[in-house]
């Protein structure tokens, strides 16, 4: 009934920017093929602001598209052997409990009483830890002996799963900023590692909101039409960058994306 109350209400304004939904699912996409990071994190605030839907409706209609574009891209980072299957595993222990545990939580509390507290701390923690490691790849040598601490990432992970269910945003983010900081992988197995933990969490966090009707099916659609030529495109750049300028390139998206989180909390 929420989906189909909230497609009635906005069936006009869909008329006009049916152009843009097709727009925004392909530029956004482009961007998780490309660095693995960005679905939740801006597809919920773009939704909330320009669409108008309600943060529950918001929430599951990011989740289910990123999960749809993660899923076809998944193969082609597979195939390339852009993922540490050792170490999805040890995000997937905490990360999957974490979903389940978010996506109860949104179910209980007034979403929208805590949204701005959960978007600031979200975005100082990505902004913070993202221009750190831009400093790192900037104008420190990389030093990957003793730099490992994979045993951490259960426990980080599962503080971003619950995040991923309760507001949709942080796996991609906070996901790559863990890799990048707590194991040796490069920057392409950063992405293809992330985007695989991000898929799960995606596909399980989606799969609750929509159980709940917590979607909007016609911006969903459009979203995912876009969104699947521009996974495509930036998967495939990501192979060809080479190492460092893509760590570096990683780092300034984070820090950008961290002070729109912020910018959006505050104001």
């Amino acid at each position: 009934m929420i989906g189909c109350d909230v497609a009635f209400r906005i069936r006009p304004r869909l008329q006009k920017k049916a152009h843009m939904v097709f727009l925004i699912g392909f530029l956004i996409a482009m961007a998780v093929g490309l660095t693995g990071v960005g679905a939740g994190s801006v597809t919920a605030p773009v939704l909330i602001l320009f669409f108008g839907l309600a943060p529950a409706t918001s929430v599951g209609t990011a989740l289910t598209f990123a999960a749809a574009i993660k899923l076809a891209v998944a193969p082609l980072y597979l195939a390339r052997k852009q993922v540490d299957k050792r170490i999805l595993l040890l995000l997937c222990l905490g990360g999957i409990p974490g979903v389940l545990g978010g996506a109860l939580l949104i179910g209980e509390l007034d979403v929208r009483r805590y949204e701005n507290a959960i978007f600031l701390l979200v975005g100082a923690t990505i902004a913070t830890m993202a221009i750190y490691n831009l400093y790192r790849s900037l104008w420190q040598k990389a030093k990957r002996s003793g730099r490992e601490r994979p045993g951490w990432l259960p426990f980080i992970a599962a503080g971003i799963g619950a995040e991923v269910g309760f507001s949709s945003a942080g796996a991609g983010a906070l996901g790559s900023l863990a890799l990048l900081s707590l194991t040796a992988l490069t920057p392409a197995q950063v992405v293809g590692t992330d985007m695989l933990f991000g898929l799960a969490l995606s596909v399980i966090g989606g799969g609750f909101h929509l159980s709940a009707g917590h979607y909007e099916s016609a911006i969903l659609w459009k979203l995912i039409a876009g969104g699947l030529a521009g996974a495509f495109v930036g998967a495939h750049l990501s192979s060809t960058l080479p190492a460092r300028p893509m760590r570096v390139a990683l780092s300034m998206w984070l820090s950008y994306l961290g002070m729109q989180l912020c910018w959006k909390a505050l104001f």
